[in-house]
């Protein structure tokens, strides 16, 4: 019989380690840590306990400061605000209005437009209910009296395969220094007689025009059902996730580009962008984390993307937004038949959100390590370097091949059972084998559960056909030239 006290436990005792208890809740108001006047309205972390006011100051001034540590925008510059109607990217957008504002001391010089793409045809919304929600959707965006554009994810298949190059990084003259910039444009506000700079230029100018707005009309029904035969094909909810990424992040920057926008602002927190890091290390992107995850990302060339949201918390997020009634969006997830892991981004959620729960600098650990990582390994010198789908270096050069190449399903062209000739060039371009080498070691592995290449954007296939003939000639010349030197 086991006479094990209580106290030390008994053979029959749980040997879990005990989740961590809360304290009990302190029955009196805590004070404001900053003013010390008013009742703390929350706790962000253990004894940074704010009131509303303050509480509004330090969320205004965090956004302020990664703006002004950083320097990337400049003076009159054109910046398009990525907006998917979530908690991050409105309160992302309530920080630009009030820093344009006439009564803001030290205002944003900027120029801002926003886009939001309607993703309602593969996260399982009817036409009506897609509508109803461009519709609401286009009440916030209106409101802002910024320019605004509404896409949707069909228009991704009609992109031209040069979104699939980086852009020119900007003319061969050197580029001023920014404080150069910003006296040169504040000299440019008083010679206008605005006296300190009140308004910037194009925000006059909405690229959709003031008045009723009209009735959202949707993409046709032959391109919605392109569209979900090519989310159909997928063969696990990952690759649907990575697929969806992929497909709006090319419709925003061809939006950029054709609008002329100069950067991109998107509005990942730092949980989510602790989850992404977490996510892109087991998707095998490890080597481009510090891109996938920085404050910018540089890959395009001519578009950099931003992220000045990524130094708040979720928690932080939710609380401006319930305090300063900021709108929102509900966006519904990718419909999936798995309930308990439907796909490495979901599960990646869950598991963190769970730590953070018992461990609180669960995040916030997992965030400062990714500030430790150089992008240096995503950056290719040439088009033979550089993935075709996410536009980072190669990494399945040299040695690491070996260890690729076991993992990679090489298939036979899917022209061989129509009678072509495999060997013919447009047989080897139409084939998921010659994909390969164009691929990044995490794009390959997704984009072996992509389906079959018919179902594929034909921007995708037609830039890959474009690099294989490339890739082809240069061997030719190659080989002409050395046989012409023997």
């Amino acid at each position: 019989m086991c006479e094990a006290a209580a106290d030390d436990g008994g053979c029959g005792e749980d040997t879990a380690p005990a989740r961590r208890r809360r304290g009990p809740a302190q029955r009196h108001p805590r004070p404001c840590v900053k003013c010390g006047q008013g009742s703390a309205a929350l706790v962000i972390r253990v004894g940074d306990a704010f009131c509303r006011g303050c509480f509004r100051e330090y969320f205004v001034h965090k956004f302020r400061a990664v703006l002004g540590k950083n320097r990337v925008i400049f003076p009159g510059e054109k910046v398009l605000l990525a907006l998917s109607g979530g908690a991050a990217s409105s309160a992302m957008l309530r920080q630009v209005q009030e820093g344009l504002s006439r009564e803001t001391a030290k205002r944003l010089r900027f120029v801002p437009g926003l886009i939001y793409v309607d993703e309602g045809a593969v996260r399982g919304q009817s036409p009506a209910q897609r509508e109803q929600s461009l519709a609401s959707v286009e009440t916030l965006l209106r409101a802002t009296g910024f320019p605004y554009h509404l896409a949707h994810l069909e228009q991704a298949l009609e992109l031209p395969p040069s979104i699939l190059r980086p852009g020119p990084g900007g003319s061969g003259e050197p580029s001023p220094s920014y404080k150069e910039a910003v006296e040169g444009f504040i000299q440019q506000q008083w010679q206008e007689g605005d006296n300190g700079g009140t308004s910037l230029p194009g925000l006059g100018n909405p690229d959709t025009p003031a008045g009723k707005p009209p009735a959202p009309r949707l993409p046709p029904a032959a391109r919605t059902q392109e569209l979900l035969r090519l989310f159909g094909a997928a063969e696990t909810p990952t690759a649907r996730e990575e697929l969806l990424q992929m497909l709006r992040t090319h419709l925003i920057l061809q939006t950029a580009r054709t609008r002329g926008y100069a950067k991109v602002m998107t509005g990942e927190s730092c949980t989510r962008v602790a989850i992404k890091l977490l996510t892109n290390l087991a998707l095998g992107r490890g080597a481009f984390l510090a891109v996938d995850t920085g404050f910018l990302d540089d890959r395009h060339g001519d578009v950099l993307v931003v992220r000045p949201m990524r130094e708040y918390a979720a928690k932080e997020i939710a609380f401006y937004n319930h305090f300063f009634g900021v709108p929102t969006v509900v966006t519904p997830p990718l419909p999936t038949k798995r309930r308990d892991k439907p796909s490495i981004h979901r599960l990646m959620e869950r598991f963190l959100l769970g730590l953070q729960e018992d461990f609180p600098s669960t995040i916030s650990t997992v965030y400062r390590t990714g500030e430790k990582l150089s992008p240096a390994p995503a950056k290719a010198s040439s088009e033979s370097e550089r993935c075709l789908l996410c536009l980072c270096a190669l990494d399945i050069a040299g040695e690491e091949e070996l260890a690729l190449e076991p993992t990679l399903i090489m298939e036979e062209p899917e022209l061989e059972g129509n009678g072509c000739c495999q060997d013919t060039p447009a047989a080897g371009a139409e084939s998921k084998a010659a994909f390969i080498p164009l691929l990044c070691y995490g794009c390959c592995l997704t984009f072996k559960e992509l389906g079959p290449l018919a179902t594929l954007p034909p921007y995708v296939r037609a830039e890959a056909q474009r690099r294989i003939r490339r890739a082809e000639m240069e061997q030719r010349s190659q080989e002409d030239e050395g046989s012409g030197k023997s």
